[in-house]
């Protein structure tokens, strides 16, 4: 199961979430969202868990709970969309079109 982790301290590493999320079970992978520009944390990130009991225990276990100085915000992640709000590229028709009017 993939959990959203959010609300994350800019000061949490991958590391410090993974320590936090192996005392509920195994844990996959851990990936912190990163600015592409800064490189600085997004504040939130993503642990994935094989185990469905052991990621619900980490969410119930984990959620509301401090790490950082931050208070932890997590669910159960949901897929990304395929569309994801974008309306095609012709920009509504409103583009100029020849003519110089």
């Amino acid at each position: 199961m993939n959990i959203y982790v959010g609300n994350l301290s800019y000061e949490v590493t991958e590391e410090d979430l993974r320590q936090a999320f192996e005392q509920s079970g195994q844990v996959e992978s851990v990936r912190i969202i990163m600015d592409k520009y800064s490189g600085r944390s997004k504040g939130f990130g993503f642990v994935e868990m094989p185990s469905n009991h052991e990621a619900q225990a980490a969410i119930k276990g984990l959620n509301g709970k401090e790490l950082k100085g931050r208070v932890l915000n997590l669910n159960e992640a949901r897929p990304r969309t395929e569309n994801r709000g974008d309306r095609g590229g012709y920009g509504g028709g409103r583009g100029r079109r020849g003519g110089g009017r």
